[in-house]
């Protein structure tokens, strides 16, 4: 058991404190009461002598004093898993918030760098796993220590020869399930580790159906996760094994003692040393004793997960969040549009540069192309001027101010960003064009729509502005960026980034997009990723990036006249055949 995760986890349940104590309280009460029962029934037993000769005025005694046990055990125990589930949930509640709002924090590389299934794997299905394996799990194990031990305590008032015989042969059950726990640990860890990367592989499936189906890639698809799901298998058939094995050793070690104890009774009962109805209550708390040592046996296979899931979860919260705003740096709420690249380096990886030495000046409202090849440095200029990405070294500047001195919130602000993917949350038309300015109103959300030349077909949607879209929705994946044009034609950022903005519209519709971008830019500082050279023709300044690097750049007519890798490049696409 991983004392560390342990502390972790019950740090999470301190703000709950109050409800833990109400717990232990009314868990010794339920117990007390529960153990009370045998000897009530003893005592009843002891009044029933023979045929013909029962004291039924002291039976009745028994049986009201016995309903009034079962009553109160039975409240008691109400109010102590009622706090155990407050105390459950609303840790689980706390962690999961914890971890979602962690990975808000965590920066773009680590998001990129890992599988999406195994990161939702991690929020979902592993904190519930420690929902009901540590937390709960601890809560049997809480009462069924506490029955051990209260019942121990009963017996040796009864008689202590025969206790201690129980307690001399407890150690067997105690190390029967231990032993096959070990074997539990090993492949209960197996096993979650392999449903997270049976997670990660389905989820990448069904979000690229499209894909998989024009290749007739289905064949292969099922063989790998065939392939992955008898991994699964082949660990949770072991797991499995070695779990329910668990409980039916220890029942067996467990019945070894309850035989003792009725032997043992039995003669000291002949000898008149022990009433029949001690015999009785001793022979109930024999099997009482030995209960919760099933129970603590399942429980462990349950904390072995449960543990296992938790060191997923935890890695999660100790990975590097982004580097903080510095303790003094301002939000900058508008710009003229100055931007200064100086001396930048940068690598995804460190034993490999990527750009080297970039310099660049931009001046308040001038539009920069970004043209290359693929893998050139386009989309990772982009990602370094909206801070995803920290730089190794060099400078970028807004306005003759660091990045570095501006908080990360204002200097995303300071820009409109629309991407190549789409990217539409489940709401209304309505509250996805609002989604940079919530408090916009009716009327701005129209306006924008229609510079968008969205406004046309949503009113031809069911409710217009109201209609809720969801991932199924009908919209074409050009009717969904024009939603997200329209998004940031409606916050009306200083400065625009365009990476491959129209990417997915038909060529009608992109003339009025460029009509309404070349409106929204003016005035507008703004940066134009472009495979489509006949879309940046009015650029102020086009960059030409290969390998990380700026190996032309000027406008349009001045790159044709170089006859370089620009010229090439676009005469490439406008050849005739």
């Amino acid at each position: 058991m991983n004392t560390a995760i342990l502390k972790r986890i019950l740090k999470y349940t301190k703000p709950y404190s109050k409800y833990i104590v109400l717990s232990f309280i009314t868990a010794i009460i339920n117990i007390t009461l529960t153990l009370l029962a045998p000897i009530i029934i003893g005592r009843g037993v002891d009044f029933i002598i023979g045929p013909n000769n029962v004291n039924f005025n002291k039976l009745i005694n028994i049986l009201i004093l016995l309903l009034l046990t079962i009553i109160f055990s039975s409240i008691f125990q109400l109010i102590m898993t009622r706090c155990n589930n407050i105390v459950s949930y609303k840790t689980i509640k706390d962690l999961r918030r914890d971890v979602f709002n962690k990975l808000n924090e965590l920066p773009l590389k680590y998001i990129d760098s890992n599988s999406h299934g195994y990161i939702i794997n991690g929020v979902i299905n592993d904190i519930e796993i420690i929902s009901d394996g540590l937390l709960q799990g601890f809560s049997q194990l809480f009462t069924g220590i506490i029955t051990i031990v209260g019942t121990l305590i009963f017996m040796l008032t009864i008689n202590y020869k025969i206790a201690l015989l129980v307690v001399i042969i407890t150690p067997l059950s105690l190390f029967t399930a231990s032993t096959i726990a070990k074997a539990c640990n090993s492949m209960f860890r197996k096993q979650s580790e392999v449903r997270g990367e049976l997670t990660g592989y389905v989820e990448e499936m069904i979000g690229n159906q499209k894909v998989v189906k024009s290749f007739s890639y289905e064949d292969r698809a099922e063989e790998n996760f065939e392939e992955i799901n008898k991994k699964l298998y082949t660990y949770g058939q072991k797991a499995q094994f070695y779990s329910a094995v668990t409980n039916p050793l220890t029942r067996f070690v467990n019945g070894i003692v309850y035989a003792a104890v009725g032997i043992v009774g039995a003669i000291t009962a002949i000898n008149g040393n022990l009433s029949i109805g001690n015999l009785s209550a001793f022979l109930s708390y024999a099997n009482q004793y030995t209960k919760p040592f099933n129970e603590i046996s399942g429980v462990i296979t349950e904390l072995q997960a449960a543990f296992t899931s938790a060191s997923r979860v935890f890695k999660i919260l100790d990975e590097k969040p982004e580097v903080p705003d510095k303790a003094n740096a301002i939000n900058l709420e508008t710009a003229e549009g100055n931007v200064d690249i100086n001396k930048l380096y940068f690598s995804y990886n460190e034993n490999k540069p990527f750009i080297e030495d970039f310099n660049l000046k931009v001046n308040p409202g001038e539009r920069i192309a970004i043209v290359g090849p693929t893998g050139c440095g386009k989309t990772t200029l982009i990602n370094l001027l909206m801070r995803f990405y920290n730089i190794d070294s060099g400078e970028i500047k807004i306005d003759s101010i660091n990045v570095e001195e501006i908080t990360r919130k204002s200097t995303r602000g300071l820009y409109g960003m629309v991407l190549q993917d789409t990217w539409l949350f489940s709401g209304s038309v309505r509250d996805n064009i609002a989604y940079g300015k919530e408090d916009a109103t009716l009327e701005e959300v129209i306006e924008a729509a229609k510079s968008a030349h969205a406004h046309k077909f949503i009113m031809r949607l069911p409710k217009g502005y109201d209609t809720i879209l969801s991932e199924d929705s009908s919209l074409s994946q050009g009717q969904k960026q024009l939603l997200c044009i329209a998004r940031v034609m409606l916050s009306k950022p200083p400065m625009l980034i365009l990476d491959e903005a129209t990417s997915s519209i038909d060529t009608r519709t992109e003339i009025y997009i460029q009509r309404a971008f070349n409106k929204l830019m003016e005035g507008r500082t703004s940066f134009i990723v472009a495979h489509r050279l006949s879309t940046i023709k009015e650029a102020d300044l086009i960059l030409v990036m290969k390998d990380g690097k700026i190996i032309e750049k000027g406008n349009h007519k001045d790159l044709l006249k170089q006859n370089g890798f620009y010229s090439n490049l676009y005469n490439s696409q406008f050849a005739k055949i």
